[in-house]
């Protein structure tokens, strides 16, 4: 049976243009369209759609509000559509963050990898409806959790030792803001240096760096072309610019350099895991997190050629078991763990007898 979906923008010929292009895939049907959430919502009990596309800004309700109300009363796959600007990718963070399954730019009809990206997108979400739905009941239960003590506990940050790596990384997809926040936060001041890529659009890495600084005792930023990488930081690969690229110069640096895709992405984790892996360094610790496609499978496998540790994230708490799936498929992982144990893995490359 076809994706049932509804599409909510407050702007009717945006309205057709997503329409237009969801309809051009044969496994997607659009059911509805809405103008704002009150007659999303109508709508929604009404059609009982697979798949929600949903505008962020839109008048009486914004897409934040009305996402919030959904994961809550019902909460379902929604993929969230977000204007390119810094405001558009501040909102997006936070609607990840919520339980949105993705967020994509505004499309544009010239892109067709965009085009194909948006069908796909909502292809998988459908697929990830267990998952959302299983997510936001233990939220709930969380958040009932934390309002009940007064105030949640802060993450247990992970002390350094000398089993500690000299560089992470890591690599991620959809899925991967709020697993990379599980991750990091856990992190301690002085941890390895570190580098991530995880796919986002363009500004939206910018956003996500600032967001997770907030929330770190590290230092987060995003990465800048032939930029020293130093203890107590943790670096970003900015989005759609080009491929993030790691040297040993004495010192670790980093290097961002224009390309096509690779595997489908740019940048993309497999320059990022491969080019570490030309160090030919033991004491590297890799980390394959939640997302579509096999990005990051080639890398890592090449990566445990070195003697680096390597870890993937395992299928019950992806939020889409696609890249760590390729790489538990080549072998490339020497462990599969889930999500809470990833943190402490990665941070200890040789555990004391």
């Amino acid at each position: 049976m076809p994706i049932r979906t509804l599409v909510v923008d407050d702007s009717v010929s945006m309205q057709r243009i997503i329409s237009s292009i969801l309809e051009g895939d044969p496994q997607i049907e659009v059911v509805g369209t809405a103008i704002d959430a009150f007659e999303a919502r109508d709508k929604i009990k009404e059609l009982n759609p697979d798949v929600v596309t949903l505008d962020i800004e839109m008048p009486r309700m914004n897409g934040l509000e009305f996402l919030a109300r959904l994961m809550k009363l019902r909460p379902m796959p929604v993929v969230m559509i977000s204007s390119h600007g810094a405001k558009g990718a501040d909102a997006a963070i936070s609607a990840l963050r919520m339980g949105a399954f993705s967020c994509l730019p505004k499309p544009n009809m010239t892109d067709e990898r965009a085009l194909l990206e948006m069908c796909n997108m909502v292809k998988a979400a459908a697929k990830a409806a267990p998952v959302i739905k299983r997510k936001a009941g233990l939220q709930a239960g969380a958040s009932a959790a934390a309002s009940a003590v007064g105030t949640a506990r802060p993450a247990n940050l992970i002390a350094r030792t000398v089993d500690s790596p000299e560089l992470i990384a890591i690599g991620s997809s959809t899925g991967g803001v709020e697993a990379l926040e599980t991750i990091v936060t856990r992190f301690p001041a002085d941890c390895p240096p570190t580098v991530i890529t995880q796919h986002m659009p363009a500004n939206f890495t910018t956003s996500f760096a600032t967001r997770l600084n907030s929330m770190c005792a590290p230092t987060v930023m995003e990465a800048r072309d032939n930029l020293q990488l130093e203890r107590g930081h943790i670096y970003i690969a900015p989005g759609a610019v080009g491929h993030m690229t790691i040297k040993r110069l004495g010192e670790f640096r980093c290097f961002i350099r224009p390309g096509e895709p690779r595997s489908g992405h740019k940048p993309s984790v497999d320059m990022m895991f491969e080019s570490i892996a030309k160090f030919g360094n033991s004491r590297i610790s890799a980390a394959l997190l939640t997302g579509m496609g096999h990005d990051g499978a080639d890398g890592m496998l090449a990566l445990q050629n070195t003697g680096a540790k390597t870890v993937a994230q395992n299928e019950a708490t992806c939020v889409v078991y696609g890249m760590p799936a390729a790489a538990v498929k080549l072998g490339a992982a020497k462990e599969i763990l889930p999500l809470t144990d990833i943190a402490e893995a990665i941070l200890i490359v040789k555990r004391r007898k």
